[in-house]
C-alpha cells in the first residue's frame, strides 16, 4: 500500500531529462570524491549468489531474497541484498592490504520493501569496504571515516549547486554524534523514527552509533543483521532533508565484526547455526581482514542533492497504483 507523502506547494525544479544529467554528474563527481577520502579502487560485483553459503546479507532475518534456478548447476541462486560479506571475502581474493579497499556499484532487489517517498524493491548503492588493522577497531576511527564521507557528501553538493543553483541542497558538514541509546535516553516517549526527525531538525547531519543490538527499553532502534556490522562499532549517517522535512538515512556503515563479536552476536541473535556457514567458518577461523564497510544510496543521494520529493524521481522501480495516482495528482513524475 502506497504510503507517499507529498510536501506543501512542491513542485519539480528540474524536469524528467534534466533530472538524468544531473543524475550523472552526482554520480561522477561523489564517486571520485569517496575514492580520494577511502582510498577505494573500483570493481565489478555479482548481482546474484550462491543460496546457502552466508553470503548475501539477511538484512533483519525476515525478508525474503529473490531466489532462481540455475539450470546447469542445479542449484539456486539468490538476487543479493547488499554486498556486505561478499566485500570482505573480494579484499582476501585480491590480495589487498590495510588502507586499501574497494567500493561497487550494488544493484538489488528487496521484494518485501514498504514502498514510500523513500523506499522502493530496487536498490541501488554504492557499496565499498576498506581493510583495517586490529588498533583501527574503535570508535575514533569508525568517526573519522564518518566525518569522510560526509565531507564528501558536501563537496559533491557544492558542485551540483554551481551548476544548478535552483536545486542545490543545504547539507551541513560538522557531524554530530550520538549513540542509539543516548538518543532513547533523550526522548524516551518517541519511536525511532522521531527520535531521528527531533535529533536531526536540531543538528541536520548526525551519525547514530550502535544499531542492532537491544536498548535498555528491550527495544532496538532498528534491525541489523548479526554477521557483518559489530553493533557496538556500527551507524547509521543521516541529514535533515528539507524538501521532506525529515531525517533521512543516507549511509548504514559500521566496522565488521571479528570472530569474538561474531559469536556473541549469532547468540544473541538466535542464529548460532550459521556459524557452519561457508563465509562465517572463514571469518571464525581468522581467514578474512578485518574490514570497516558500508552502502551509500545512490537514489538516496541524488534525491537529497536535487531536492526530490520522491525516490522514483530520480530511479526506475515499480510502483503499486497508489503511489502512480499519488503522484500524477501532484505533478510528481515517476521515471
Amino acid at each position: 500500500m502506497s504510503k507517499t507523502v507529498v510536501p506543501k506547494g512542491y513542485s519539480p525544479r528540474l524536469g524528467p531529462y534534466e533530472t538524468q544529467t544531473a543524475i550523472g554528474l552526482i554520480k561522477h563527481t561523489f564517486e571520485l570524491n569517496l575514492c580520494r577520502a577511502l582510498n577505494l579502487k573500483r570493481v565489478s560485483a555479482p548481482l546474484f549468489v550462491d543460496g546457502g553459503r552466508g553470503i548475501n546479507d539477511d538484512l533483519n532475518g525476515v525478508e525474503r531474497p529473490v531466489v532462481f534456478d540455475v539450470k546447469e548447476t542445479g542449484e539456486n541462486a539468490e538476487v543479493v541484498h547488499s554486498l556486505a560479506k561478499w566485500k570482505r571475502m573480494a579484499l582476501k581474493a585480491y590480495g589487498f592490504h590495510a588502507g586499501e579497499g574497494i567500493y561497487t556499484d550494488m544493484n538489488a532487489i528487496r521484494r518485501d520493501e514498504e514502498l514510500d517517498n523513500l523506499h522502493s524493491i530496487y536498490v541501488d548503492q554504492w557499496d565499498w569496504e576498506r581493510i583495517i588493522t586490529p588498533e583501527e577497531r574503535n570508535l575514533g576511527f569508525l568517526k573519522d571515516i564518518v566525518r569522510k564521507i560526509a565531507g564528501a557528501v558536501c563537496d559533491t553538493a557544492e558542485v551540483v549547486t554551481r551548476i544548478y543553483p535552483n536545486v542545490g541542497a543545504s547539507l551541513e558538514r560538522e557531524v554530530s554524534f550520538i549513540t542509539a541509546q543516548e538518543l532513547e535516553d533523550l526522548y524516551p516517549e518517541k519511536t525511532p523514527k522521531e527520535r531521528e526527525n527531533a535529533y536531526l531538525k536540531e543538528h541536520r547531519t548526525a551519525f547514530i552509533i550502535g544499531i542492532g543490538d537491544v536498548l535498555r527499553s528491550g527495544q532496538k532502534h532498528d534491525g541489523r543483521a548479526p554477521d557483518y556490522d559489530d553493533w557496538a562499532l556500527n551507524g547509521d549517517l543521516l541529514m535533515w532533508n528539507d524538501t521532506l522535512g525529515c531525517a533521512f538515512e543516507l549511509s548504514s556503515m559500521g566496522i565488521r565484526v571479528n570472530a569474538e563479536s561474531l559469536r556473541s552476536q549469532l547468540k544473541k541473535a538466535e542464529c548460532e547455526w550459521r556459524s557452519g556457514l561457508e563465509f562465517h567458518k572463514k571469518l571464525l577461523a581468522g581467514e578474512l581482514p578485518l574490514t570497516i564497510g558500508g552502502g551509500i544510496g545512490q537514489s538516496r543521494l541524488c534525491m537529497l542533492l536535487l531536492g526530490k520529493a520522491h525516490i522514483g524521481e530520480v530511479q526506475v522501480s515499480v510502483w503499486d497504483g497508489g503511489t502512480k495516482k499519488a503522484c500524477a495528482e501532484a505533478g510528481i513524475p515517476l521515471l
